[in-house]
C-alpha cells in the first residue's frame, strides 16, 4: 500500500506545476492526506495537508502560503498540489503521504503522524 507522487520535472522560477498523489491499494476518503518535501541535505518538512469530507480543510506551511493550493478528488482516491509561482527553493523530492488516523479532527504537520509513503517525485526550479 502506497501513495505515489507524480508531476514533478524541471521548471522555471515564476512556473506552475500540479503535483498529484495517487492511492494504490487503499481509500483515502476520510482521511488527511499531507504533502511534504525533503531537499539535498535539509530535512524534510511540512509543505501541506488536506483533510475533511463534507467540509474540506487545508494547511499550508508559511512558505508556500499564497502561492500552492491543495486539493483532493476522494472518488478518484486522489490528491493535488498546485504549486504557482515556483521559487528555487522550492526544488526539492516531494512526497504524500495519508494520515494514520482515519477522520483526524485537526490536520497535523508531523510526517511521524503519516503513514504508506511513495516515493516521491522530484521537483527542480531554474532561477
Amino acid at each position: 500500500v502506497q501513495l505515489q507522487a507524480s508531476g514533478g520535472g524541471l521548471v522555471q522560477a515564476g512556473d506552475t506545476l500540479t503535483l498529484s498523489c495517487a492511492a494504490s491499494g487503499r481509500r483515502l476518503s476520510g482521511y488527511a492526506v499531507g504533502w511534504f518535501r525533503k531537499a539535498s541535505g535539509k530535512e524534510r518538512e511540512f509543505v501541506a495537508a488536506v483533510g475533511g469530507r463534507t467540509v474540506i480543510r487545508t494547511d499550508y506551511a508559511d512558505f508556500v502560503k499564497g502561492r500552492f493550493r491543495v486539493s483532493r478528488d476522494d472518488a478518484e482516491d486522489t490528491v493535488y498540489l498546485r504549486m504557482n509561482g515556483l521559487k528555487s527553493e522550492d526544488t526539492a523530492i516531494y512526497y504524500c503521504a495519508a494520515d494514520k488516523i482515519f477522520g483526524r479532527i485537526s490536520l497535523t504537520p508531523s510526517p511521524d503522524e503519516y503513514d504508506d509513503w511513495g516515493q516521491g517525485t522530484q521537483v527542480t526550479v531554474s532561477s
